[in-house]
């Protein structure tokens, strides 16, 4: 088991989760989702008293596509090759056991300066503050890694005492070797954070990879909730 504190390179090198645990997550994600709503405003979040898993990064790093390779849906989450198409946070009822987020990327500077504005009190107030928000998946593209956007991010969720997990995405465009490496030093940087979660998970919505270990992370949140 990893030891608090430190922190996993990711799958196939970090812990893997048992069949119970894949078998929860499939069962759990294999629930028929909706679509709830999308907030532009604070004044329009969701009180659903269901635990929320948030999906942040910057644009284009692929949030759309896990959301819909988690649910097994072509298009439940809109996908785009523009960056900057989420504008609002769009949340999904996954069979009223868990409620999932898709945030407006951050990082993109091609839109009015008012509307990133806006996106960017929006995202950082509600991952503050909060209260049903169990976990926020950071998603990183693997093709490059970190960037000082995703580092302010870390911060804030360190000082906010949320808990954050990195994703790797695009894992399927990257060469096994430089995957290793980023993992490696990602690992490292992610240990001097206090609210990070201690495994980095390397997924590819194209190939599959990783889709049912996340599943089983975030199924682990819903059961805990119903136990509560």
């Amino acid at each position: 088991m990893t030891e608090p504190g430190s922190i996993s390179p990711g799958l196939p090198h970090g812990d893997e989760p048992d069949a119970d645990a894949l078998e929860c997550g499939r069962l759990l994600f294999a629930a028929e989702p909706t679509f709830l709503l999308g907030a532009a405003g604070l004044g329009q979040l969701p009180e659903t008293g269901l635990p929320e898993v948030a999906f942040a990064g910057r644009s284009n790093v692929g949030k759309s596509s896990l959301i819909n390779a988690l649910t097994n849906r072509k298009d439940l989450a809109r996908t785009s090759n523009t960056p900057g198409r989420t504008q609002q946070i769009n949340f999904f009822d996954l069979g009223s056991r868990l409620m999932l987020a898709d945030l407006p990327g951050y990082g993109y500077a091609r839109a009015p300066k008012a509307q990133v504005k806006a996106w960017t009190r929006l995202v950082n107030t509600y991952l503050k503050g909060r209260q049903e928000l169990r976990r926020t998946c950071v998603l990183v593209d693997a093709r490059h890694g970190l960037k000082d956007t995703d580092r302010e991010v870390f911060r804030m969720l360190d000082t906010a005492a949320q808990v954050y997990q990195v994703v790797l995405t695009k894992c399927d465009k990257t060469k096994p070797v430089e995957l290793d490496r980023l993992l490696e030093r990602t690992a490292a940087e992610l240990a001097k954070h206090t609210a990070a979660h201690p495994q980095i998970l390397a997924t590819s919505s194209v190939k599959g990879r990783g889709i049912a270990e996340l599943r089983a992370q975030l199924a682990a949140l819903a059961l805990a909730n119903k136990k509560e």
